[in-house]
């Protein structure tokens, strides 16, 4: 791959030969992928290199451009037409997600399956044609509609799918210093951590976050959400075999505005945010197979497939519904080889990438989870232990100017004293926010503004902690 990218850039005379050979001799003394080296080299900046690996799928100009027969393209779009009534060429264009000039060969098709008729026109140019679905044409497209009820954009090839998101790989992705401490600012993290997560994210691989519970090992694995640079490109829907599977989901992908022209980006893509997909003690082997649905008769995708190009979070590991080796076995091979395999229930078999950064976080220690043959596939091990005393009060302090209330070291000195020294309960990051919570809970309940006093902490604390 670090050739590939090498010639890549060559191609394009964004570096010489020379200083390809200078960086690759860098990456054998000091590590980490070529583009970081020539980055770090001066040869290119981190803007032109993820301008270079930023792609967007091309605008079909004919019917072979899109991978698709016509014939598919032609049910596709009388679906559609069922519930529109009347329809232009620009409004089923608009509909399916392809060009003009595809779906008027789609609907001269239709018009001599009699499928179609033209209803009128404003003028003799085609694209004011209003046409309508005949009675023989809303035959025919409720009799597809019980084999398939998907009526949505027009699918890409699985070809198609695999090229772009090999262009988009996380791998490729540039993290510096600067980006990963902006992420984390809001955090209070030790140096240590800090200098760890930095290369975990760089390197794409994935990583255990453990540790005891309450101290934001959920909130730095959403941080990480936050450092992934860039937006990537996803088809809306799938066809593999013949299935239709949705890939784009509107409660997962955030949505972007494309400052590409519109005629010259296949429409069947949209631009989101790199995806960061969260599960916890629900998730189920199910959840990473394909979901079929026996009424609409088409799939959704699984988890994993949502989050490519992404962020895959399992928070709570250990604690899901299924033995967590089971889900470990399931997949060794996609983290080792990124690839997943996925079958229809027409029994074909087929792969995917699997390309996210994934993250186990958990309260369990992991080798009481997984064998060291596991472990040795996931790159990094990452321990978020209880806060110091020092951090503690940091926490506490900007927690407070969170939520408008002044900070009263005397107040924190006691809290210190007479609750954690005295009754020798530790530190957990949660407690500032929970404890604080509930001074403004009480604070609202009996109308006079939140202060932090020695009776509010007691009060916090009795309502907060079973008996010590």
């Amino acid at each position: 791959m670090t050739k590939q990218i090498g010639e890549k850039l060559m191609e394009e005379k964004v570096i010489t030969k020379e200083q390809l050979e200078q960086a690759l001799q860098r990456q054998r003394l000091s590590g980490g992928r070529v583009g970081r080296n020539l980055v770090e080299l001066g040869f290119v900046t981190a803007e032109q290199l993820g301008e270079f690996f930023r792609t967007f799928p091309i605008c079909p100009k004919t019917v072979e451009d899109t991978g698709l027969e016509l014939s598919f393209i032609s049910d596709l779009m009388l679906k559609h037409v069922l519930f529109m009534g009347e329809f232009t060429l620009g409004i089923i264009s608009s509909a399916v997600k392809l060009p003009v000039a595809i779906m008027d060969a789609a609907v001269e098709e239709l018009r001599r399956e009699k499928m179609i008729e033209v209803k009128g026109a404003t003028h003799f140019a085609k694209a004011s044609y209003q046409f309508q679905i005949t009675s023989q044409g809303k035959k025919r497209a409720l009799e597809l509609l019980d084999i398939c009820a998907y009526v949505g954009p027009a699918p890409v090839t699985l070809n198609q799918y695999r090229s772009l998101v090999e262009s988009q790989t996380i791998k490729h992705i540039v993290v510096n210093e600067e980006s990963v401490k902006e992420a984390f600012s809001s955090l209070v993290i030790t140096e240590d951590v800090m200098r760890r997560l930095g290369p975990a994210v760089s390197s794409g691989k994935a990583m255990f976050i453990y540790g005891p519970p309450g101290n934001g090992k959920t909130t730095i694995a959403e941080a990480i959400g936050r450092v992934l640079p860039g937006a990537v490109h996803i088809p809306y829907a799938l066809i593999v075999g013949g299935q239709i599977i949705r890939i784009f989901d509107s409660v997962t992908h955030v949505a972007l505005k494309n400052e590409e022209p519109v005629d010259s980006m296949d429409q069947r893509w949209i631009l989101v945010k790199r995806p960061v997909i969260m599960t916890g003690g629900e998730l189920t082997l199910r959840m990473l197979d394909l979901d079929f649905n026996a009424i609409s008769k088409f799939y959704e995708a699984p988890l994993q497939m949502k989050a490519n190009n992404g962020l895959f979070i399992l928070d709570d590991f250990g604690r899901q519904q299924i033995d967590p080796h089971s889900l470990l076995n399931r997949w060794i091979v996609p983290l080792e080889r990124r690839t997943d395999f996925m079958t229809l229930n027409t029994g074909m078999k087929f792969d995917i990438p699997f390309d996210q950064l994934v993250i186990f976080s958990t309260n369990i220690e992991p080798r009481r989870l997984v064998d060291e043959a596991f472990l040795r596939r996931i790159r990094y091990k990452i321990k978020i232990d209880h806060p110091s005393e020092q951090a503690f009060e940091a926490i506490f302090r900007m927690v407070c100017e969170a939520n408008g209330i002044e900070y009263r070291k005397p107040v924190f000195s006691h809290l210190m004293e007479h609750y954690y020294r005295r009754l020798g309960v530790k530190l957990n990051a949660c407690h500032p926010r929970d404890i604080i919570d509930h001074i403004i809970d009480d604070a609202h309940y009996y109308n006079h503004p939140p202060i932090l006093t020695n009776e509010g902490i007691e009060v916090a604390w009795n309502n907060y902690f079973v008996d010590m």
